[in-house]
C-alpha cells in the first residue's frame, strides 16, 4: 500500500513557474496577437482583397469607356472633315 501513496505523490508534484517561464509565455501571446492583428488587417482593412478586386472592376470599366469614346471621337473627327471639305 505504501508503494502506491509513493507513486501517487510522485504524480502529483506540482510545478513551480518562474518569472522565465511567465515571461516567455507572456512574449508569445504578445506575438501571437500582433500577428493575428496584421492578418485581419491585411484581409479585412484598407488594402484587403475586395479593395483590389474592385479597383480591378473599376479599371477593366474604364478600358472600355476608353474605347467607346475613342470610336465615337473617330465618328466626329470624320463629320468634322468631311463638313471641312464641303467648305470652297
Amino acid at each position: 500500500m505504501s508503494e502506491i501513496l509513493k507513486e501517487y505523490d510522485d504524480k502529483n508534484i506540482k510545478r513551480t513557474y518562474s518569472f522565465k517561464s511567465f515571461l516567455r509565455l507572456f512574449t508569445i501571446t504578445i506575438l501571437v496577437v500582433l500577428f493575428g492583428v496584421y492578418i485581419g488587417n491585411m484581409m479585412f482593412g484598407k488594402r484587403s482583397l475586395d479593395v483590389m478586386l474592385n479597383l480591378q472592376d473599376q479599371r477593366e470599366q474604364l478600358k472600355k469607356d476608353v474605347e467607346i469614346l475613342k470610336k465615337y471621337n473617330a465618328e466626329l473627327q470624320k463629320t468634322y472633315f468631311e463638313l471641312k471639305d464641303l467648305e470652297p
